[in-house]
């Protein structure tokens, strides 16, 4: 059963996303109005230490008025190579310059509302180069072990889906195969 596209209207938009109305058609004829929201592609990016500690960002949300584990992200600006976003939010957020980054997951938050498609990264070496210059993004930043995230994520001081899909992922792939022997 798919939906159809009609047509699509800009509402409101400025640099980071727009806020779009959409005529949507669907399979049994009927038609709908859908709000969509069309953001740029978010780059996101860690480093994990040799001893399986992962760098994080503890930060306020003031539009959930939470607190959380976070990792360093932020926009694909525009002709911006999207490794090379995360590296650059990395270094800003956290006074980290990552070593070669991998891809780990790329995800989409929120696919029956938005088109943001958030681009993840890790490396496993990385080198301080200073306090950050975002350091007003976060209330500190931290090496958490990797051991310690499937308890962080159960009680929710993970609160971003995609960020805590990723830890989780990457505690499998440093610390999965150690627990399976």
């Amino acid at each position: 059963m798919q939906w159809t596209m009609r047509d699509e209207q800009t509402v409101y938009a400025n640099r980071w996303f727009s806020v779009n109305l959409a005529d949507v058609g669907l399979p049994d004829g009927r038609r709908l109005d859908h709000f969509l929201i069309r953001l740029r592609a978010v780059a996101v990016a860690t480093v994990v230490n040799a001893a399986d500690e992962v760098l994080l960002l503890w930060r306020h949300r003031f539009i959930t008025d939470s607190w959380g584990w976070e990792l360093a992200a932020g926009v694909v600006e525009d002709g911006e190579e999207v490794r090379a976003a995360a590296a650059r939010e990395l270094e800003e957020e956290t006074g980290w310059r990552p070593g070669p980054l991998r891809h780990l997951l790329s995800v989409e938050p929120s696919n029956g509302l938005s088109d943001a498609r958030h681009h993840v990264y890790w490396s496993d070496s990385g080198e301080y180069v200073g306090h950050p210059v975002d350091d007003f993004e976060s209330d500190r930043r931290e090496w958490v072990p990797l051991k310690l995230v499937p308890d962080l994520v159960a009680r929710g001081e993970v609160p971003a889906a995609g960020m805590a899909a990723a830890l989780l992922l990457l505690h499998h792939l440093r610390l999965g195969r150690d627990r399976a022997a």
